[in-house]
């Protein structure tokens, strides 16, 4: 056990360093502002021509009722019912700036919401939003509509109002069981018994996901192991354990978070293997870096037949997934050839979205080069592997001219597969057991814009 434990604190030392989490290709600190409003409408209209042709949307809603100390998210305090109904107002009509320039034949796959607080919203205020989306469009079997909550101020009433609003797929920001550590990162802890809140959505036939987050003041492996267990009885359909992003250049609030002590790499590392022990003895399947899901689950099906993928919503189907279209401060839409992002002041965005302009204010237009990178760095991260013949297959090139556009660094390679990160052979490299918590480092090795970068990102542990 020694040896074991020896060995992890060495490959913690050497690869806990600051690396992208990859949540896109290139990552949002490459964007820049010579990305037009006039770029993203000739990308929206060129998106209709490419796969995938399904329409995934997402809503940002970024007012908070508390500030949580430890969000990295564009988060901003609650606003005046005033303020608020502006805000919603010119959702509707970024909508109907977008949906003159979008083919009415694609069907939608996917609504998400995110913030901020999205429930800080009236659930007719949200069904009013889906509507004026999906009077537009045709809708695959079963689309996702899906909404992040924070349990802490919803009561039964106002669950039984989204589900009546459509909402189908719910995920609970839970974090944490222990009230202690709830009250250091000034969360407010679930209104009602969350075996109480699953079990009402389950039986308007809902999915419910639950989000944790290790890495946070006062937590330690047990008391992690506590709160995980405690969840597994509760049996949600899935189950993420987020990494604490520690990022105080992003958010100040982190500071606070330093003065009560935060957990040492190993004992964080520590934190997410109990978890994930009792995740699989649990009867759980793992999903890339940080998602647990039931053997049923639509995701575990899609891993087995390899038809994962990632975007900024997270892990996906193939069926679910779309090209993303983004409403709302700061939302970033994720078509196949670029990347846009909306303005980051909630009153400048409001003001462009009035006077009738996208409010686009930067975004990225990916080469040939990028999007073969794309294609790898997202394999790997669904997959903890690469095969080199599928994606040649996919990408329409040979193994040696994708490797010859990843800039392919053998000696690289070779130094990862000798601290026992990856396993290496003629058709495919595999991450290992131990080396999985470390495939955004391994996915570096495949990025050529990571060669002498000098971008800030987050550790890995």
């Amino acid at each position: 056990m020694t040896d074991i434990n020896n060995k992890y604190q060495k490959l913690i030392e050497k690869y806990n360093v600051p690396v992208p989490r990859y949540t896109s290709y290139p990552p949002a600190n490459y964007f820049g502002t010579d990305f037009s409003m006039n770029d993203y409408r000739q990308e929206i209209i060129r998106s209709n021509n490419v796969n995938p042709r399904t329409l995934s949307f997402y809503f940002h809603i970024p007012y908070c009722r508390r500030l949580c100390h430890y969000c990295g998210c564009n988060a901003f305090p609650m606003a005046s019912d005033e303020q608020i109904k502006r805000y919603v107002d010119a959702l509707h009509k970024e909508i109907d700036l977008v949906l003159p320039l979008l083919d009415k034949s694609r069907p939608v796959s996917q609504i998400h919401y995110g913030g901020g607080t999205p429930t800080i919203l009236e659930a007719s205020v949200l069904k009013e939003l889906n509507d004026h989306l999906l009077q537009h469009f045709p809708r695959i079997e079963n689309p996702e509509i899906a909404i992040e909550c924070h349990p802490g101020w919803i009561d039964v009433k106002y669950w039984e109002d989204l589900c009546d609003a459509g909402f189908n797929r719910f995920s609970l920001g839970i974090q944490d069981f222990n009230n202690d550590v709830m009250k250091c990162i000034n969360r407010k802890p679930s209104l009602m018994p969350v075996d109480d809140i699953v079990r009402l959505l389950r039986g308007k036939g809902a999915k419910i996901n639950m989000d944790f987050l290790y890495g946070l003041p006062l937590q330690s492996p047990e008391s992690f192991r506590e709160t995980i267990d405690k969840a597994i009885t509760i049996r949600p359909d899935r189950l993420v354990t987020f990494s604490y992003a520690h990022v105080p250049w992003v958010n100040k609030r982190q500071l606070i978070l330093e003065k009560a002590g935060l957990p040492l790499p190993e004992v964080k590392k520590a934190m997410f293997d109990v978890a994930q022990d009792a995740l699989i003895n649990g009867g759980y399947v793992q999903i890339g870096m940080d998602h647990f899901v039931q053997p049923d689950d639509e995701l575990a099906v899609a891993l087995a037949e390899g038809q994962m993928h990632r975007n900024f919503q997270g892990y996906c189907t193939l069926r679910t997934t779309g090209q993303v279209y983004a409403f709302g401060v700061t939302g970033i839409s994720q078509l196949t050839y670029a990347y846009a992002q909306n303005e980051k002041d909630i009153q400048q965005y409001i003001e462009k979205v009035e006077q009738g302009t996208l409010p686009t204010c930067k975004g990225y237009l990916l080469s040939e080069q990028e999007l073969v990178t794309r294609k790898t760095i997202d394999m790997l991260m669904c997959n903890y592997q690469i095969d080199w013949n599928k994606l040649a297959t996919q990408a329409g090139k040979t193994v040696d001219e994708l490797k010859s556009i990843l800039e392919y660094d053998n000696s690289k390679i070779k130094e990862l597969a000798g601290d026992g990160v990856i396993e290496v052979s003629d058709d495919r490299i595999v991450m290992t057991e131990e080396g999985r918590m470390f495939v955004r480092n391994v996915a570096t090795a495949f990025d050529p814009l990571m060669k002498n970068n000098q971008k800030s990102f987050s550790k890995p542990i």
